[in-house]
């Protein structure tokens, strides 16, 4: 044995050979933590020291090989100064460098995901051997930081400038074959070829065979292009990402990417200064805070789905009522993850329609090369269309996608209630309709919740869980259950108009109608919108969701919450829908709608709008900057997902801010209204709440946001 320790060891295996594995006692997979760290520079030290080691090889003991760093510790470890993180992060290096420095061969055996700190522990050994099942990458970008282990430094050195920009700023994993192409590793194998393959390839470097020594050199040294073709290089790659990614929206890229210039011509040691310098730069960014914040909300927020489920009962087959477009998009959900689902409809032609939505989703990927056409018939024969009751008996879950009416929806429900199994669960997917409303026709509204899906469902994560007053905790668990089976990231929240999302859409809704009734440009608006992070501004998203969606949303909320949500005028978005104008359903709303070559809705302006809207304009109308659109629009959204929060729609920040990005597209760079609220610091957003309370109940700050700025507190832990 020559180092022992509860995250890695290293042990003799034949021929002067050792093995340093890496096996995290107590932890599903291997991570780079402070104690990893700290075991990782003690068993160089052993190395160092040992007299009768000639090639090593590194190894995992967990199905992952090394899943990156610990990032439950970076919101700590970003607090400090930037001078402070960069010291930090070239002590880590220091001993990644000295075990690359070691007397001898180095082999990394790559049996699982290698992200992050894991491909970077790859690449400070001479070769890299990859499992065919495995996957390698740098996803730091993702998380508004990127590799500071050494990562910029050695990967533009082994598979070159461009590859490596493409590697770090996409943050997308490679599979074995696509790694093996790029030069990323050096040969792949089956899994249980792979500890022998690694031992071959030592074996192969001590006896001369490969030039282990000029490997090593190759990352030592400056990058062997000249400057045109350096300056090549990063031209196209800057075109190329910057395309994808704002820079001012998501830094961490650009900053690569200049950070990467800067050290290209330096040797081993001086590189890994200017990244590390570059990599503190990231990490105080408040957009690295937002997503490593998101990060951790999102697993926080699996981690209750998890709690949620535990009471639930198995769930062997589903049944949706109402096929559309809708029901259509649940089926083929459901089905796309394996799960047997009846889709039942009065009218053989909307489950024909319905069906035509799972085969067009499903045909899409037969295109793209992500399913074959046999596993496309397999998946389609999951879902079974039918026009009457008689396969209900034995359907666990039934949820209702009818018409969003609730008379409707209360005697479909009523119906089949009558039809199923006592423990079957009912759920439906209403967007606005109080459960506790729609339990009250139901003999045993113990066993109904609400099952809220996003348009188009393939697309959208989230799911909202709704409880209604009566709802049993196993009917909650069982939904829940449901959609994590069916791929999806629940959310629980409590019953109310508008349930969570849009209860917090509408005001946004709210302050965007009373902004053009002042006098703000509808076009300008969005475009001050979608610069500040949203996919589309407010008069497109209403476009695209249908004015007389948004119609109907907006009378339930005003009956819910009038003293905010009932305005005393005639707004923009109903005067366009009484022109009968429903937006991209009948191709103009306030803007007109073409197809384009791809077959999809393209936005053009249309002067017919303009002229409508005089009627809604008031006669003294203002001007706004872009300053003030952002600030009217945002506290009205984030006052209410605070209202949300006191009245227990909904439990935690994190979740609230996962269910804005995933639901309805907040800038996730942003973090999510509460992450927005706390970085803004809770006296200047109160302070702007009371610049504009004088605009209505909308805009004044909640309780809970004064309380939490008296007493100096966030929402989201500073330390």
């Amino acid at each position: 044995m020559v180092y022992q320790g509860n995250r890695i060891t290293v042990t003799m295996l034949e021929d002067g050979i050792a093995n340093m594995q890496y096996n995290a006692e107590n932890e599903s997979v291997n991570k780079f933590d402070a104690e990893t760290n700290k075991q990782f520079g003690e068993a160089v030290s052993a190395l160092e020291k040992a007299d009768n080691v000639k090639g090593l090889i590194v190894t995992s003991a967990k199905g992952v090989f090394i899943a990156g760093a610990d990032i439950t510790e970076f919101v700590g470890s970003f607090k400090k100064s930037e001078s402070e993180i960069k010291d930090w992060v070239v002590h880590v290096n220091d001993a990644f460098n000295r075990f690359e420095d070691l007397p001898f061969p180095k082999v990394a055996a790559i049996n699982g995901a290698a992200m992050g700190g894991g491909c970077e522990m790859t690449l400070v050994c001479e070769y890299r051997v990859m499992s065919d099942k495995a996957i390698i990458g740098l996803p730091e970008t993702q998380l508004g930081i990127f590799p500071g282990f050494g990562g910029t430094v050695r990967s533009t050195r082994i598979i070159g400038i461009d590859n490596a920009l493409e590697l770090i700023a996409t943050g997308s994993p490679k599979k074995a074959l696509a790694a093996l192409k790029l030069g990323l590793v050096d040969a792949t194998v089956p899994a249980d070829d792979l500890q022998d393959a690694a031992i071959d390839l030592v074996k192969k470097c001590i006896s001369g065979e490969l030039d282990w020594k000029a490997k090593r050199e190759e990352k030592l040294a400056p990058v062997k292009l000249n400057q045109l073709e350096q300056a090549m290089a990063f031209n196209s790659a800057k075109g190329a990402i910057f395309a994808k990614a704002n820079p001012k929206q998501y830094p961490a890229p650009a900053i690569a990417i200049e950070t990467i210039e800067k050290h290209v011509n330096l040797s081993r040691d001086k590189a890994i200064e200017v990244e590390a310098a570059g990599f503190a730069k990231a990490a105080k960014t408040p957009q690295a805070e937002s997503l490593v914040g998101l990060f951790l909300n999102d697993q926080l927020v699996k981690k209750l789905a998890k709690k949620h489920s535990k009471q639930a009962h198995d769930i062997s087959e589903a049944a949706v009522l109402g096929a559309g477009i809708m029901g259509g998009g649940i089926a083929y959900q459901a089905a796309s993850k394996g799960l047997p689902i009846i889709m039942k409809d009065i009218k053989s032609e909307q489950l024909d329609l319905g069906m035509g939505e799972a085969s067009k989703l499903l045909g899409k990927m037969v295109e793209r090369g992500k399913m074959t056409p046999a596993k496309m018939g397999e998946t389609l024969s999951r879902i079974r269309p039918t026009l009457n009751y008689g396969d209900f008996a034995e359907t666990d879950i039934v949820i209702e996608a009818v018409v969003e009416n609730p008379n409707v929806k209360r005697a479909v429900l009523k119906e089949v209630e009558g039809l199923v199994k006592d423990d079957c669960i009912l759920a439906s997917n209403t967007s606005t309709i109080s459960i506790t409303f729609l339990a009250e026709a139901l003999e045993r509204p113990e066993n109904f919740v609400g099952m809220h899906f996003f348009n188009p469902v393939h697309r959208m994560p989230l799911v909202e869980v709704i409880r209604g007053e009566k709802s049993s905790e196993e009917a909650i668990a069982t939904t829940v259950a449901l959609a994590s089976k069916m791929g999806k990231v629940p959310v629980v929240v409590n019953d109310c108009p508008g349930f969570l999302v849009n209860r917090v859409l509408f005001p946004y809704f709210g302050a965007f109608d009373l902004l053009l009734k002042q006098g703000a440009d509808f076009a300008h608006v969005d475009k001050v919108m979608e610069k500040f992070g949203w996919p589309m501004g407010p008069a497109y998203l209403i476009d695209v969701v249908g004015l007389d969606t948004g119609v109907h949303g907006a009378a339930v909320m005003a009956d819910g919450f009038p003293d905010r949500m009932k305005p005393d005028y005639k707004g923009a978005i109903q005067h366009l829908y009484d022109n009968e104008r429903l937006g991209q359903k009948n191709g103009i709303g306030f803007y007109k709608y073409e197809m384009d070559k791809r077959g999809k809705p393209k936005k053009v302006a249309d002067e017919a709008t303009y002229e409508l809207l005089k009627t809604t304009t008031d006669s003294d109308t203002q001007t706004f900057n872009d300053q003030a659109i952002i600030d009217r629009t945002m506290i009205a959204f984030c006052n209410e997902t605070v209202r949300c929060l006191e009245d227990n729609i909904v439990s935690t920040p994190a979740e609230a801010d996962m269910a804005m990005i995933m639901g309805v597209g907040f800038p996730p760079f942003r973090g999510g209204p509460c992450r927005y609220v706390d970085q803004m610091g809770l006296d200047n957003y109160l302070a702007l709440c009371e610049k504009y309370a004088h605009l209505g109940k909308a805009y004044e700050a909640p309780q809970k946001i004064r309380d939490m700025a008296a007493a100096g507190e966030t929402f989201y832990a500073t330390a």
